[in-house]
């Protein structure tokens, strides 16, 4: 890209910053002026950042004043189960309920958990790409590697980079694509035995982005009243803009791992997957995003 006139207005080798606001681009020569010393003073550049800055936050800033607001009393639990925290949040925020991939709030992700600073918290679910996969289905990986439990067959279990879990799946980097693979021990030796299943950095950096771009992760506590679950707000975390390429470095590390959620129904026999669903613990937060900002709402 070139502009008409940037040898005017910078000479060779300066910084130039390139601001996208209100579908226009604005040009700032950073090696002709100190930022830092511009801001302490009424001018032009200061009421330019002000006005872009109020802009991309005010979104953000509207949300946080209505989750203080809702912190003020407990919230009665419209539903039961794992997923009863979000939708009475969503709910009491006047937001439909949310069964497509896309932000719930104006652009803008809700992830909410009980004690959520205390567990992992989900990044997204993605599901293997079966044309690149050796198995073609959860069904069949569950058909390998799951267990009874009363009388549902299922597959719960973490999978990590690090080391095998119960049912001997690790995960592998194989360059730019993830893998799953079974493992065995010969003569005391782990080593890779069968590969099952395969997802392209490609497409699990663009389901972060996807889902990510901005999040408000939101904290609470659970109590019973009169047998009724009520929720009271706590904090939130608000991140944006996450670091793709490091995403693929993080699975490799075990920073994120991913829960396998697959179970064949005792009652229909037939096969539901809730997952795979991958995850962070949140103190792992600012390797993903760049300075989380963490909220308390009471």
């Amino acid at each position: 890209m070139w502009f008409t006139g940037l040898g005017k207005f910078a000479p060779a080798g300066s910084q130039v910053a390139i601001v996208v606001f209100k579908d226009s681009l604005y040009l700032i020569n950073l090696s002709e002026i100190n930022l830092k010393n511009e801001l302490q003073h009424s001018n032009e550049i200061k009421k330019f950042i002000n006005e872009y800055l109020h802009e991309n936050n005010s979104i953000a800033d509207e949300l946080l004043s209505k989750l203080k607001e809702l912190a003020k009393h407990p919230i009665r639990a419209t539903h039961q189960g794992d997923t009863a925290i979000g939708m009475s949040i969503e709910k009491a925020l006047g937001i439909a309920a949310n069964s497509s991939k896309l932000p719930d709030y104006k652009g803008i992700e809700l992830k909410s958990g009980r004690n959520s600073s205390k567990n992992r918290s989900t990044l997204f679910a993605q599901v293997a790409q079966w044309d690149i996969s050796p198995y073609k289905k959860s069904a069949e990986i569950l058909d390998k590697f799951g267990y009874f439990r009363e009388k549902d067959f299922k597959l719960y279990c973490s999978v990590s980079s690090q080391k095998p879990n119960s049912q001997s799946l690790i995960f592998k980097m194989d360059k730019d694509e993830l893998q799953e693979w079974s493992i065995k021990i010969d003569n005391g030796e782990t080593k890779h035995k069968e590969h099952i299943a395969s997802w392209s950095g490609s497409l699990l950096r663009e389901r972060l982005k996807e889902k990510h771009a901005e999040t408000f992760w939101i904290e609470a506590s659970s109590t019973f009243i009169d047998g009724t679950e009520y929720f009271q707000l706590l904090s939130v975390t608000h991140t944006k803009a996450p670091l793709l390429n490091q995403l693929m470095p993080l699975i490799e590390s075990g920073v994120i791992t991913m829960d396998h959620l697959i179970k064949r129904s005792g009652k229909n026999n037939r096969v539901s997957e809730k997952g795979p669903l991958f995850k962070i613990d949140q103190k792992n937060f600012d390797l993903l995003f760049p300075e989380p900002i963490k909220y308390k709402l009471i």
